[in-house]
């Protein structure tokens, strides 16, 4: 990390802003491609969703190639939140001309857009990369200027948010994104470390962010006993060893077959593994 200092200091930052975009377009591919995940879009299938599949979510990815660029280079720039803000609202209308009106990414502009700008201004003010929880903390910085930011209260998340009564992934961003610092990231790490192959990582990972996130996607199509359901699966899942057993990937896929059965499809969870992968991303370049 040390070594990366000496490249940042006394230049421009549209190098390293290009970078960052790439890293943040990587993560989410590697999202993508781990199989299998409960519910969610994969490479092989479409989990519990009609109107996406692989195909949808890399026509989004090519239209947000230059999103997170720009949003790390404001960030670099310590330009003010609404410079972001507009940046993301542009992502979301280039993602759903590219989509057809399919959501695939919202969540990801908002999280992964705000933590790509976050390390780069970490990146400004340090001197070098930061550590993924720095990051994380260094979204705070803008934590009053989400609250007074409009949302569009008939999104099927938000409403889930109303009706429920829990935060949401705003909230999340302005504690700092204490459950990627305090689960996610050290989940990851700790996978990797113990030699899991990186899909066995990345599954083992979502499986935590399900067993502990109040994901406004489950709680849209099913309900409050849609979500405890999901997370009973996804505990006894790391109960028995996670990607860590033997025999794990066919145990997931019938969990992942469970799941499509109910309809029920942990995007929140998936949106935070992409923000995991990203984060330690940013720590080696």
């Amino acid at each position: 990390m040390n070594a990366v200092a000496p490249r940042l200091a006394g230049r421009s930052t549209a190098p390293d802003s290009a970078r960052l975009g790439r890293m943040a377009i990587a993560a989410l591919q590697a999202e993508l491609a781990c199989a299998p995940k409960p519910g969610l879009v994969t490479p092989f299938d479409s989990g519990s969703h009609d109107d996406m599949d692989a195909g949808t979510f890399l026509r989004s990815l090519f239209a947000l190639r230059h999103y997170f660029t720009a949003v790390a280079r404001d960030g670099a720039a310590e330009a003010p939140f609404h410079r972001l803000r507009d940046h993301g609202l542009a992502a979301e209308a280039a993602m759903l001309r590219a989509t057809g009106g399919v959501n695939t990414h919202r969540g990801a502009i908002f999280s992964l857009g705000l933590l790509v700008a976050a390390s780069a201004s970490c990146r400004t003010r340090l001197g070098r990369a930061a550590t993924g929880e720095q990051v994380c903390q260094a979204v705070c910085q803008w934590a009053d200027a989400f609250a007074t930011s409009p949302l569009d209260v008939n999104s099927p998340g938000q409403r889930a948010r109303a009706r429920h009564g829990v935060p949401g992934v705003r909230e999340q961003a302005a504690a700092g994104y204490p459950l990627l610092r305090g689960l996610a990231l050290p989940a990851l790490r700790h996978a990797l470390a113990a030699g899991l192959p990186r899909e066995a990582a990345l599954a083992h990972t979502l499986m935590h962010l399900v067993a502990e996130v109040e994901d406004l996607n489950l709680l849209h199509r099913g309900g409050v006993a849609g979500l405890r359901w999901a997370q009973q699966q996804a505990r006894g899942f790391l109960d028995a060893g996670g990607a860590f057993a033997a025999g794990w990937r066919p145990r997931l896929q019938d969990i992942g077959d469970a799941f499509v059965a109910r309809r029920l499809s942990p995007g929140g969870s998936a949106d935070l593994l992409a923000c995991s992968v990203f984060l330690l991303l940013q720590e080696q370049a």
